[in-house]
Formats: C-alpha cells, structure tokens, sequence
C-alpha cells in the first residue's frame, strides 16, 4: 500500500471465489466431510504442522449449507439408478438389518437399510431419530423397518424380506400383524437363528450334570445350518433335525430314519450323552421347544444378512460411534458410506503376477483360528470428483455469500420445541437434573 492508502499490489496464496470465499479453505471443509474425517482431528494435525486452517465455525457452515443438501441429491441420483435396474429385473428379495448410531442403550439415531440379495447393492436407507419415537429408542428399529419396507412397495416388486430375529418386525407378519396379508415373504436370518439356538446350548450346559453339551454346541449349531440348507418343506427339517436326538447317544440308525453321516473317528466315541440322561433331556428340551420350532420356517429359504453387517462396520469410517452429529449431517455421512459401499461392492478381487488368485488372513480371538479371504483390488473413488464439483457449483451458484448462522430444515427434529409431544429440556432444567443425581453443588439463583 502507498502512503495515501492506495493498494499497489495484493497476492493470495489460493483463488478466491466471489463473495469472499477462498478456494482452499472451501475445499478443505468439503473434503473433510467426504472423507469422512472430523474437524476437531484435522484441526489437530494443522496444529501440529503449525499451519492455519479454516475456522471451526465457517467450517460447519460451509458443511451444513453447501455439502449437505448436494450429497442427498447424488445419493437420490445414485438410487434412482439402481432402482431402475432392479425393476428390469424382476421381483426382488431384501435383506434388512438396522444399526444404531452408539453403543449401549442410548442411542440417537437409528439406520436402517434394505439391500438388494443378488447384487448386494443398497437400495434403501432411512435415519431415525428418537426424538421420532417419542424418545424411545427400543422401537426406532421397528420404525425404520417400516419406512424402508413402505418406501420399497412402491417402487419395486418385492418378493421376500430377510431381517433378524427382531419380534417387533416379526410380528408385524403374523397373523394380527400389519402386513400379513401384504403379499411378501419374511424370512429370517442363518446366522441369527444359529446364534440364538448356540446361547440356548450354552445356558443349558451351565446346568447340573449337562457340562457335556458345551461339546456338542458348535456341532448341533452347524447341523442346523445344513438343515436349513438341505430341507425345502419343514417336514423334511423336522426329521433330520429330531434325528439329532439319536445321533448324540451313538444310535445313527433308527425306526423312522437314519443318520446321513459316513463313518466316524473312533474318538468321537468318547463324547456320546447316555440316552434319558439329565443332559439329554435338556437337550431334548431345546431341540423340540415348539416356541423356536413355529419359526423354523422362516429359516429354510437359507438367507444371510452377512453383507448387511460388513456396511454397518463400514460405516463407521464415516459416523462414528465416538461423535455426535447433527441429524442433517449424519444423515449426510451415511449417504457417503453408502455411496462409497455401492461404487466398489463389484470390485474384481486381486490376482498376483502369475495369475493366481491373492488371499489374506485373519486371526479370529473367539475361535482361535486362523481363516482366509479373498482380497480385492483397491478402491479408486471415482465418483468423489463428480460430488466435488456437484459441491461447488452449489456455492458458485449461491446468490450471497456464507450464512452467518446455519439454517434449520423442514424435516430436521430440532425443528420444532416440541419434539413428538416431548417439551425440550431447557439448559436450567438439565442442570438441576444432574444435580438431584449427585453430579453437582447447588445452583446460584438467578
């Protein structure tokens, strides 16, 4: 600057876009939510490098007005996309699973998705809030089930819906149910029904005298996988399921039937439950418990909501159960997760030079044993530059600049004061909420 104020040269070390928005630090703020990172980590790597970096404040602003609202115009394009090869496909088979947002019972959002069986692509997402719930996050599964089933009627033909064990969407097939007369199968889960009859085992092993039967539990948990696999009617499940009975005490032939087994290790001989014994009956107890057999049916279609799980973990790189996020913005990072899950679900698996496919190993704690998997090639992103340059023609099409405050959307449920008939605890009545709980001294009056 001249002595009479006038600039005589002026130089930024980024462009600068109008309304007074630099380019990095736009960018920047963008790409930490892609990314799935958070602020308060990246900040702490600037920090350490001793580097300036956009400010907290501006960064949520710019998070909230121009990333949030382009990323569920991408996902809904994306979605589009596979629902249109679905419908030229024909009647579709779900899978449903729903995943809270933290661990323990106090959970605050819920997700829930519907994939598709034969591609694995995602079709559904929905979030729920518990503040939709009346606060009451035991039924936001049930609720999330609904909207995602609801949503998917109306757009494809759908012929099966595989979920957990979960009763509350159990029932609604039942006979009093919601949907029993909906026209789509439900049908439950392998691993679930296999872990569940695994617990059952292990409780009645705990019992007097049945210490044998913690032996026979991953036994009797694999018979019940080739069951399911093997029978088509129940009354087929039923006679190799009873014939277990048998199989246990050393009798493989019967009245009725026999085992399918060949010959066995002489070893084996050693671990037989004597026939009426107290561990036998309770076993008996377990196998024919009429309660768990009325859903056996459910099993024999064989369905897995294996790659449902490995989504779930997956989005943890985005929405982590260690951070709270604003619902808009939650919502936002499954959208990416999602996004990121589907891109790649089709990735070629990784060959080595001569050819030959290239597996990896892992330790599993619980079993300890050592499994093998198929690795994959790497993921490339290619998508990102699309939603980059979808996030910044939403801000060069801006008619101001950064909002000073951010605004608060119709269908957020911060929206309103009172939350589905729950009144908004003020920051006083906190307050003194932890202090009737022992958490503080008393308050000064005002």
């Amino acid at each position: 600057m001249c002595h009479r104020g006038h600039t005589v040269w002026k130089w930024a070390s980024q462009p600068m876009l109008k309304y007074g928005m630099l380019v990095g630090d736009f960018m920047l703020s963008s790409n930490i939510l892609l990314s799935g990172n958070n602020y308060a980590k990246t900040s702490l790597l600037f920090k350490y490098m001793n580097m300036r970096m956009v400010d907290r404040s501006t960064f949520f602003r710019i998070q909230e007005s121009y990333c949030v609202d382009t990323i569920k115009e991408f996902w809904d394009e994306k979605r589009a996309a596979v629902i249109t090869q679905l419908k030229a496909k024909g009647p579709v088979v779900a899978l449903g699973d729903g995943r809270m947002d933290s661990p323990g019972f106090s959970a605050q959002y819920c997700t829930y998705t519907a994939m598709d069986n034969e591609s694995k692509k995602i079709m559904c997402t929905v979030n729920i809030d518990k503040r939709e719930t009346m606060r009451n996050s035991v039924i936001m599964e049930k609720e999330g089930f609904m909207r995602a089933f609801e949503t998917l009627r109306k757009e494809l033909q759908i012929e099966e819906f595989c979920t957990d064990a979960h009763s509350q969407i159990s029932a609604l097939f039942n006979q009093k149910g919601k949907y029993k007369d909906c026209g789509v199968r439900h049908t439950l889960d392998m691993w679930h029904g296999s872990k569940s009859l695994g617990k059952r085992i292990h409780a009645a092993g705990q019992q007097k005298g049945c210490a044998i039967l913690q032996m026979w539990t991953k036994d009797i948990c694999n018979h019940f996988w080739y069951c399911c696999k093997t029978a088509d009617t129940y009354t087929e499940f039923f006679d190799m399921w009873a014939g277990l009975l048998h199989h246990v005490s050393g009798t493989h032939a019967w009245a009725l039937g026999a085992c399918h087994h060949g010959p066995l290790v002489e070893d084996r001989e050693k671990t037989w439950i004597e026939k009426n014994s107290v561990a036998h009956q309770r076993l008996r107890e377990v196998v024919l418990d009429a309660r768990w057999l009325k859903n056996v049916h459910k099993y024999l279609h064989f369905r897995s909501t294996a790659e449902l799980e490995s989504f779930h973990n997956h989005i943890l790189m985005y929405a982590s159960k260690r951070f709270s996020f604003s619902p808009p913005v939650y919502a936002a990072r499954v959208m990416l997760a999602v996004l990121d899950y589907n891109h790649h679900v089709d990735r070629p698996v990784k060959k080595r030079t001569d050819g030959s496919i290239q597996y990896g190993k892992v330790y599993n704690k619980k079993s300890k044993k050592w499994s093998l998997y198929t690795e994959k090639v790497e993921k490339d992103y290619s998508y990102i530059p699309d939603l980059q340059s979808a996030i910044l023609r939403c801000r060069l099409s801006a008619t101001g600049g950064l909002p000073r405050t951010a605004r608060k959307r119709p269908d957020d449920p911060r929206q309103h004061g009172v939350l589905s008939g729950v009144p908004a605890p003020s920051m006083q009545e906190l307050l003194q909420t932890q202090l009737s709980r022992g958490l503080g001294k008393s308050l000064p009056k005002e």
